[in-house]
């Protein structure tokens, strides 16, 4: 049994498919099955069920998975350690970020972190939080940019930044007219929210309360299809202060949220186990340093941002 052979394992298991499988591992699909059969034979039981059209893993081979991930993330992490050892600061980060900060955030930092650490390359898989969350955990990732907390001990993280969320309305809604506006103001709207999964859906149900009858209907999968609608005259919605540069020319109308739950805290979450604290520091740093100010030293309490008021 080598490293190689686990590799098959977790990516058979992963991908329920022996062709994606063997596309995954860059080899042939008849040298993964051969290797498969060869550690099962000495295994002495299967560890996939197989039928013509999928592959799942028995009970044996969902220990087996578990074992496998967890020996092959001991034999990454010694050679992260000798990476890091070398240079801390190089080689590729895996990095995963909410679709509704992604757009935003990383045209910031990109250009920053080859200027900083050109050594060091981001990996980004754009993704919703549980799938990120999962991810790590699974080692198929190094760390995330998240907007909500974790649960369990198996995740850290250190809190970057807290993003206020403003109210985003057509030209000529009655809202537009308000130098600010309130959680009544916006629980009176027609608000327009992102479908189930996103955790900016939660936290804006979270400030303007359950939709009006209808107001749920539409439950997009992006940031840009609402702003979309609210453009085109179909409601109002809520959008994070990173996405709000460009959008008056959309044809919408931003105003700041009287509201201390109006806003939410990016944070840097990864594994405890994971070895190259310095590339996660390094990077945190740059994360502060691109944001606006007020954005980087606020807090919960001060939602209502200079950087909000000064897109009015």
């Amino acid at each position: 049994m080598n490293l190689r052979d686990l590799r098959y394992v977790v990516a058979i298991a992963e991908h329920r498919h022996f062709g994606r499988a063997s596309e995954a591992c860059h080899v042939s699909q008849p040298t993964l099955s051969g290797q498969l059969r060869k550690l099962e034979d000495r295994l002495g039981a299967p560890l996939f069920e197989r039928t013509s059209k999928w592959v799942v893993p028995t009970a044996l081979g969902q220990q087996v998975v578990r074992h496998a991930r967890a020996a092959l993330e001991q034999a990454d992490a010694i050679e992260a350690l000798a990476r890091a050892a070398r240079d801390p600061l190089a080689g590729p980060l895996r990095l995963g970020v909410i679709p509704t900060l992604s757009p935003y955030l990383m045209p910031l930092v990109l250009p920053e972190l080859r200027q900083r650490h050109p050594g060091l390359t981001l990996v980004l898989w754009e993704d919703l939080t549980a799938n990120l969350i999962e991810r790590l955990r699974r080692h198929e990732l190094d760390a995330a940019l998240i907007a909500t907390g974790t649960d369990g001990e198996d995740l850290i993280g250190v809190d970057l930044f807290v993003e206020p969320f403003l109210a985003a309305v057509p030209t000529g809604h009655p809202l537009a007219a308000r130098d600010w506006v309130s959680e009544d103001d916006l629980q009176r709207a027609d608000m327009l929210v992102l479908a189930d999964g996103h955790c900016l859906r939660e936290q804006a149900l979270g400030v303007c309360g359950a939709p009006p009858p209808g107001g749920d209907d539409l439950r997009a999968a992006s940031l840009d299809t609402l702003v979309s609608m609210v453009s085109a005259g179909y409601g109002c919605t809520l959008v994070p202060a990173l996405a709000a540069p460009g959008l008056e020319r959309r044809g919408l109308v931003l105003r700041p949220v009287d509201s201390f739950g109006a806003c939410r805290t990016v944070r840097l979450v990864w594994r405890p186990t994971f070895p190259r604290q310095k590339a996660l520091d390094a990077l945190a740093e740059l994360v502060r340093s691109v944001v606006p100010a007020d954005l980087a030293d606020g807090s919960p309490e001060d939602c209502v941002s200079s950087h909000a008021l000064a897109r009015d």
